[in-house]
């Protein structure tokens, strides 16, 4: 993979480099991204961070993100370490991306914790980051960056709420989040269609919801589907799973919603840890409106997770209405 995409960024110019997008909410789609919107990432980047240097590839690189890792690494000069193959380095100054799950569970492993002391910056994105993460990782001595973007995007192109250099962010109809600038991508594969939709007259239009703050960063609210109607009540699923995740016997927590004859959706809590269904709701009732909080509970030993780290919204929907 090293090889091609050293090749990819050496030939002619026009050749593509085609990635799939997670396929966390449905069909995967091939995004086709072009050379001068992948440099244009990895320079914007580079200057948000404020250094370059070797990348660690903790991420599957045929997403975005794993992609990424790879031309990082290659731009800078420095052949990118494989976290599965190498291990963790043992210099300072490197550079990783991880998901938010991924982190939570390398802080609980004095190793990882060891080594991510040693990098310059952890990237963190591929999903919302709670701030209880931010602080864990604080406390652990870990430089994290928050990230948002797609593969639509080049990856990540808004970091910690701030549009990287060249990137426009606006919040549209509805709260949805549009991006224009630099590192967008070119179209959807054998997608006319879906690629009109999406992009119209210089934006991305996202499938995310978010709002600008008081200090003109961007707060990302969740996926625009992820707002799970009830009863005539909106419940945004990422601010219920976030207050869940603040329970002391909660290890992990998504929330997703499920149709339901009575309610129209019902919420569901998937839950990796020990606590009854009242327990949850008052928990949750005690931060947000009681309408927010969960009427099923699933009990989990882990979170499924699809390759790239993302939770698999599937094979959770799956486990609704079994023991």
């Amino acid at each position: 993979m090293v090889e091609q995409i050293r090749t990819w960024l050496d030939g002619p110019e026009g050749v593509r480099l085609v990635v799939a997008t997670s396929g966390s909410t449905g069909a995967p789609k091939l995004v086709a991204l072009g050379r001068d919107a992948v440099l244009a990432s990895v320079a914007a980047s580079a200057r948000r961070l404020g250094a370059t240097g070797p990348w660690v590839l903790a991420l599957p690189p045929t997403y975005v993100a794993g992609v990424q890792v790879l031309v990082r690494s290659l731009v800078a000069g420095h052949p990118p370490v494989w976290l599965e193959r190498d291990g963790w380095p043992d210099g300072r100054g490197w550079f990783v991306s991880l998901v938010p799950t991924q982190l939570g569970r390398l802080l609980d492993d004095d190793e990882a914790v060891s080594a991510l002391r040693r990098a310059h910056t952890v990237l963190l994105g591929g999903g919302p980051v709670d701030a209880a993460l931010r602080e864990r990782a604080g406390d652990a001595g870990v430089r994290v960056v928050a990230t948002y973007g797609a593969a639509e995007t080049a990856g990540g192109c808004v970091y910690d709420g701030v549009p990287l250099d060249g990137v426009a962010v606006a919040v549209g109809e509805g709260g949805r989040i549009r991006i224009a600038g630099p590192t967008l991508f070119e179209e959807y594969v054998d997608e006319p269609e879906l690629t009109r939709r999406a992009l119209v007259d210089g934006w991305y239009l996202t499938s995310d919801a978010g709002r600008i703050d008081e200090d003109g960063r961007l707060v990302v609210l969740g996926r625009v589907d992820d707002v799970v109607v009830t009863g005539g009540v909106n419940v945004p699923a990422v601010a219920v799973a976030a207050r869940i995740r603040e329970h002391p016997a909660v290890a992990e927590a998504e929330v997703l919603g499920v149709p339901d004859e009575e309610w129209g959706n019902r919420v569901v809590a998937f839950v990796v840890g020990s606590v009854p269904l009242p327990e949850l709701r008052d928990w949750v009732a005690e931060a947000h409106p009681r309408s927010w909080a969960p009427r099923e509970l699933v009990l989990l030993d882990h979170v499924p997770l699809l390759a790239n780290g993302k939770p698999d919204r599937q094979a959770l929907l799956a486990r609704v209405g079994r023991p």
